[in-house]
């Protein structure tokens, strides 16, 4: 009830966490924690890194706020636990165009290709990519269009360039409309390929193309973002195609890779 309607990753992660707090406190009822209990749970989790406690308090902050509104707790003590500050890193998941192009030009699985290009085209998320059927294409001209629903319960549309379209259309193999774009060969998640299975493809695929970096499958899209303004894309366009409700969370590509700088204009 709790995590109802949530993306199965965040449903993952945020009951990994809840389990480690709730062993914290020997299974107490909730209505029994004490701040000083979510506190004392809090420094333990200093040893990880800011981003990681922040995703951690995260998950007992939504469960207690979920538990008050619902009438089940008497008052929200996780309210006043205030996550520590944590460091920007967004400029440094931003991969170059020669990177992205050199990831997916030496792909040699047509079927691989297709993913390293939607996730970079199409601006999606691993969930995203995953749930796809073949009613979510439609064919316009040369070229394609993807209908998305995600985070939030957000509906978002992106076109598709003709040689992704063109890709695309090549694996599909007469498969019907409700069938996954991308199918699982152990026929396992109802047919539809494993998320930990895109993870690994978008590993090899950045050691093949020598980039020394931990690359995630959302390096793609937030390298979308950056590369898409750059372009001089407008940014209320980047914001719909990554299904933000706000122009200022999708501004935070600005900021990470900014164009301009003060100290450009002074002196040397």
């Amino acid at each position: 009830m709790w995590l109802h309607g949530k993306p199965d990753n965040t449903i993952r992660k945020y009951t990994i966490w809840v389990e480690r707090f709730l062993e914290s406190v020997d299974y107490k009822p909730l209505h029994l924690v004490t701040l000083e209990e979510l506190q004392h749970w809090q420094s333990s989790l200093e040893r990880y890194s800011p981003n990681t406690q922040r995703n951690a308090l995260a998950s007992i902050k939504s469960l207690f706020t979920f538990g008050h509104e619902l009438g089940v707790l008497p008052f929200n003590v996780a309210r006043i636990v205030k996550p520590p500050k944590a460091k920007d890193t967004l400029g440094e998941r931003i991969l170059t165009e020669v990177e992205v192009q050199k990831m997916i030009a030496m792909e040699p699985n047509p079927r691989n290709e297709a993913i390293l290009r939607l996730l970079y085209y199409g601006c999606l998320r691993v969930s995203e990519l995953v749930s796809l059927s073949w009613n979510d294409l439609s064919e316009r001209g040369e070229e394609g269009i993807i209908t998305i629903f995600g985070k939030g319960g957000i509906t978002r549309v992106m076109e598709l360039p003709a040689p992704v379209w063109k890709l695309l259309c090549q694996l599909r193999q007469g498969a019907a409309g409700d069938a996954p774009v991308f199918r699982s060969r152990k026929h396992s998640h109802e047919g539809r390929l494993d998320p930990s299975r895109v993870n690994r493809i978008v590993r090899d695929a950045a050691v093949r193309a020598g980039i020394g970096k931990n690359v995630s499958p959302h390096w793609f899209r937030h390298s979308h973002a950056s590369h898409s303004l750059d372009r001089g894309c407008p940014p209320h366009l980047v914001r719909d195609g990554l299904g933000h409700k706000s122009l200022s969370t999708t501004s935070r590509y600005l900021k990470a890779r900014p164009k301009d700088s003060s100290s450009r204009y002074l002196p040397l």
